[in-house]
This record gives structure tokens, sequence and C-alpha cells, in this order.
């Protein structure tokens, strides 16, 4: 992706989720589960946290609640910090995950929850996690990811680039890993879980068209052979699409 598309695919990502702040608040999947609570958990010794892309500020908030005692959130999108630092006892800061506004080694903990599947350049995004982070300090990292086999990565990515072209690439475990290892970020634990989507709240949340919505009922219906087992994939009676589950990652990485 050259500079200008990068640079206007971020200036959309803004637009796009500052449109959908509240509702991203409101949402019953982003507000609260377990998988929120552990990555407060792995952060809670902290003393200085940066949650990267905070969308409606839920993981800022959660780091908050959890004791450490100076969180910022920051995300490209100015309502989306508006709506984290009006709801949470967080500081805001206007912020681009692939080139932060931050200093070298100025925090102890670094979330980043759902979101690097909308980055253009996620290697870039790891490298910056890791410079801002201090030696010793605590990457909690959480997304979306794409299973092993090529035909389901497609699939997927397909759907979720319909329904959001804010959307960029789901991206194996294994890519992560990698990334993380490249930029010195050593790789404590990693949990698997996934994330059970009421098909008309997701295609709601971000306002897709009759047409589009029909297009990802089909899809759904005419998905690759075992894509309906390994996502979960829930049909009404007239066989229209309910609910999928989408694979998920959850990896704790410290500084070396």
């Amino acid at each position: 992706m050259s500079d200008q598309r990068r640079d206007d695919h971020k200036r959309d990502t803004a637009a796009s989720f500052g449109a959908a702040a509240e509702d991203y608040f409101e949402s019953a999947v982003h507000r609260g589960s377990d998988d929120l609570r552990t990555l407060a958990a792995w952060c809670a010794d902290a003393d200085r946290a940066l949650d990267i892309a905070t969308g409606g500020g839920h993981t800022a908030g959660a780091l908050a609640a959890a004791g450490v005692p100076f969180v910022v959130a920051g995300d490209v999108s100015p309502e989306m910090v508006t709506v984290a630092t009006r709801e949470y006892d967080v500081e805001g800061a206007l912020a681009d995950a692939e080139r932060l506004p931050v200093r070298d080694d100025a925090f102890d903990a670094v979330t980043c929850r759902i979101a690097a599947h909308h980055f253009p350049d996620p290697e870039s995004f790891v490298s910056e996690v890791a410079r801002v982070l201090e030696p010793g300090g605590t990457f909690a990292f959480e997304d979306n990811v794409a299973p092993e086999e090529a035909d389901l990565a497609t699939f997927l990515n397909g759907v979720e680039r319909l329904r959001d072209p804010t959307h960029v690439e789901l991206y194996t475990v294994e890519q992560w890993r990698e990334w993380f290892e490249s930029a010195g970020l050593a790789i404590e634990t990693v949990e698997s879980a996934a994330i059970t989507l009421d098909f008309e709240a997701w295609v709601e949340r971000t306002d897709v068209s009759e047409p589009d919505r029909d297009e990802l009922r089909e899809r759904f219906r005419e998905a690759p052979e075992g894509a309906h087992e390994r996502f979960a994939v829930e049909f009404d009676d007239a066989g229209d699409v309910q609910s999928f589950a989408n694979p998920k990652a959850l990896i704790r990485a410290t500084k070396r």
C-alpha cells in the first residue's frame, strides 16, 4: 500500500469509527467480557499504560479499574478519544498506531484490543509498541485472527471487508509471533478464544446497505467447506445467518 493510500485509509477509518463512536461504546460485544478482564489483569502491576486504538475506551477503563494509576486512551478518531475520556478516568491522545506521538520507553504497559486488523502496516505498529515500552514492560494484545487454511482465511477477510471497508486483513497467530519476535517482544502467553457476533447487530454497527447485507447472507450460505463448523455459523429456519464466531488470539509479550 502506497503512503498516500495508507494515509487515505487512516482518514477514512477515523471518520467511520468517529461516526459510530457511541454505538461502539454501547456495544455489548466490546463493553464487557472475560478477554477484557484478562488484558487488564496482565497489566495490573503497571504504573503507566497506553491503550492503542482505544475505540469506546473499554480497555483503557479496565486498566484504570485494575489499579493502573496513569492510563492514556489513544485513537486516530477524535470522537473515540472524547467518548473514552468522558466515560472513564483516563487521559486522551490523538494517536496513529503506526506513528505514536510518544517518546521511547514511556510506558510500562501497552494494550491493543480488537483493532489491529484495521491497520495498514501492522509490522510498523508492533515496532512502535516495542519502541514506547520500557524494557521489561508488558504488551497485552488481542485481535481477531485468520485460520491457517487459506480458503477459510480468504472467506473471513472477504466478509469482514464487505461489512466494513476499513478492514484491512486478519493475520494468523504465527504471523503475529514473527512480528513480535522481530521487534524484540518475547511472547509469554498465547490464548485462543472466539467472539460470537449477532449478524444483525454486526451489520447495523457499520450501517451496511441492504444489497451488501444480502450479499453477506449469501456468502455465509455458500461458504467454503468447513467454514460453518469452524465459525459456528447459525442459521434460522429460512436459511438466513443469525450469528457466527470470529476466532481471536490474546497475546502477552514482554519487551526484552
